[in-house]
């Protein structure tokens, strides 16, 4: 276990040194800079800006001085957000994020798993088919769209909740967004593998000696047919904290999605590379994460 993780944090240490080159290089090959817009500075104070932040040095040299940074936890100060260093500007965003991303994926997964069961136990019942048909209607439609026509229906048409993610009862819209697809996916994954478990021969004879239905399905059942869930659950959780960028955009909520997107505007670059690096390693960890918890859930897998 112990060569597993060392194996798997230097191949993080890789891919995140390859996103930061990759975004580097990407970012500063695209026309224009920080410092056009409409009513651009002067050519002097364009200079003067550029020679503060570094942009005027060779792009290689600007490269090397930023990894020799990010070594150090240090991403800067931001362009656009005077007087503030991008660390700052993530983890004020960032608080924001986790509470929306976490409880939209512990909503998605208890629901996924509960309405998931219940599928399977009422096979090609009543109960079942109706779980199925909105599940699948659910998993077509991206965060967005939802989004969206949430934000027309309850703050615009019945004006329920706020549309500003500031105001109390503001993060219930996005939290609903952002679980509906997962949640759905987790049912439609939940039901599949518990059909596939129930009819196991452990499963049967449980029953056969008379074992309660409820210790059946919870203790027997659930646990083995849980584990594709956890492969899912790693990506999800992250997707769900990367996916909120357009949700937080629509819903108005000021998490870590809006200033990512709002520095792609703006051109920001040490926010852009800053917000990145920092998704990047989220994605990485919570892929790690998932496969150890493999372990725990099924001693049987052998991460060597």
């Amino acid at each position: 276990m112990a060569l597993y993780i060392c194996k798997r944090l230097a191949l993080a240490v890789v891919t995140i040194f390859l996103i930061i080159t990759i975004t580097f290089f990407t970012m500063h090959s695209i026309p224009g800079g920080p410092f056009l817009k409409e009513k651009s500075p002067s050519a002097e104070v364009t200079k003067m800006l550029e020679a503060k932040y570094g942009l005027d040095k060779p792009l290689s040299e600007q490269y090397t001085t930023y990894l020799k940074d990010v070594v150090k936890f240090d991403f800067g100060p931001s362009i656009k957000q005077r007087g503030r260093d991008v660390s700052t500007v993530i983890m004020t965003g960032f608080k924001v994020s986790a509470k929306l991303g976490g409880t939209a994926a512990v909503m998605a997964i208890v629901i996924g798993l509960v309405f998931g069961s219940l599928a399977a136990v009422f096979h090609n019942k009543i109960i079942d088919k109706v779980i199925m048909f909105v599940s699948t209607a659910m998993v077509a439609m991206p965060s967005f769209i939802i989004a969206t026509l949430l934000l027309l229906i309850f703050c615009v048409n019945l004006k329920i909740f706020p549309a500003n993610g500031n105001e109390p009862g503001g993060l219930i819209l996005p939290i609903i967004s952002l679980s509906l697809s997962p949640m759905s996916y987790i049912i439609r994954l939940t039901r599949s593998s518990m059909l596939d478990v129930l009819g196991q021969d452990y499963i049967r004879t449980a029953r056969a000696k008379g074992v309660k239905a409820p210790k059946v399905l919870f203790k027997h059942a659930l646990r083995n047919a849980v584990t594709p869930v956890i492969t899912y659950a790693g990506p999800m959780i992250a997707y769900i904290v990367t996916g909120s960028l357009v949700v937080e955009k629509i819903l108005a909520v000021p998490g870590l999605g809006k200033e990512f997107i709002s520095s792609i505007v703006n051109r920001d670059y040490t926010m852009i590379m800053g917000t990145t690096i920092f998704l990047a390693a989220l994605v990485v960890v919570m892929m790690l994460i998932t496969d150890i918890l493999y372990k725990v859930f099924d001693p049987r897998i052998d991460l060597s």
